[in-house]
């Protein structure tokens, strides 16, 4: 690293920029860190004095954390597969561009192809961005094929440029949309936070790696849940636990008042607009939604 590294800093942290880059900061923000991006620059701001940041395109992440210029960095399960990379794979992180799911690298064909399976694709030209992926999943299927790194707008590609295309997908809208049709899926891909082998082994380094680890994990099991509180009598009690979703477990406090308890629990958000009115009718008082920013396990 070079003068732009912040002195004193514990931990080179790669942020990965471009389509992952605004899910990425959004989730360090829910997990109380806040980075600011200006410009061109690749140096984002953090405020935490232990931790350096830099922004890496996801597809190079692995090979600058392998190498030790980066001691830990986001990327995808596919780029770690990809480039091959030899790194400590310390979590997985299940969020995307999108969505908060896995992405899934598929082969897909135009829909007026006559081609139905990878098989079909013997001699053929297959345009990709994960050209070694792809290979190994030729050679496995035992399918011999002309695989062409592209560099982008591959969906356009089929059928003057290439037979065939795989590529990145969440929803398949937008291989919908170019008239491509889904014959395998190749890899199925996810965030990962990854460490350099060495930088693991430092007991300091490591546990600050843990540390983001744990509240980037506790921030993801807290979306789309919220907080529900309310008071209820004591004999209303077990008719407003039967109204609260099966295999939840709510806290139940006493209050001055003994003939009340308090009673605290976490829901999907999804949920409660249908459940508080019955919690109401119930018995429940002074009910009160409120927003989880994390939920550490």
């Amino acid at each position: 690293m070079d003068g732009r590294t912040k002195k004193g800093a514990l931990l080179r942290l790669g942020i990965p920029k471009g389509s992952l880059e605004a899910a990425t900061i959004d989730l360090f923000r829910r997990a109380g860190f806040h980075i600011a991006t200006s410009g061109r620059s690749y140096f984002p701001a953090i405020d935490d004095p232990e931790i350096d940041c830099m922004l890496i395109r996801a597809q190079e992440m692995a090979r600058y954390v392998e190498d030790g210029i980066l001691d830990a960095g986001l990327t995808g399960y596919d780029w770690v597969q990809e480039t091959g990379a030899t790194v400590h794979t310390v979590t997985e992180l299940v969020y995307a561009r999108q969505s908060f799911g896995r992405v899934r690298w598929v082969l897909a064909v135009p829909d007026s192809a006559p081609f139905e399976t990878v098989e079909d694709l013997e001699g053929r030209i297959i345009a990709t961005e994960l050209v070694e992926t792809t290979k190994r999943y030729l050679v496995e299927h035992g399918v011999n094929a002309r695989v062409e790194f592209s560099w982008g707008a591959t969906e356009v590609k089929p059928p003057e440029l290439a037979d065939a295309i795989v590529e990145a997908t969440e929803t398949g809208a937008s291989l919908r949309a170019n008239k491509l049709r889904i014959l395998e899926t190749v890899l199925e891909s996810s965030t990962q936070l990854i460490a350099n082998i060495d930088a693991w082994a430092d007991e300091a380094k490591r546990h600050k790696i843990e540390d983001i680890c744990m509240l980037l994990q506790g921030a993801l099991n807290a979306l789309d849940k919220v907080g529900l509180m309310m008071n209820v009598r004591s004999g209303d009690l077990a008719t407003v636990l039967g109204e609260l979703p099966a295999l939840r477990k709510p806290t139940i406090s006493n209050l001055s008042d003994s003939d009340w308890v308090a009673v605290n629990t976490i829901l999907d958000e999804a949920v409660v607009r249908l459940i508080i009115p019955r919690l109401k009718k119930a018995g429940a008082e002074g009910i009160v939604e409120y927003p989880l920013n994390k939920i550490v396990l």
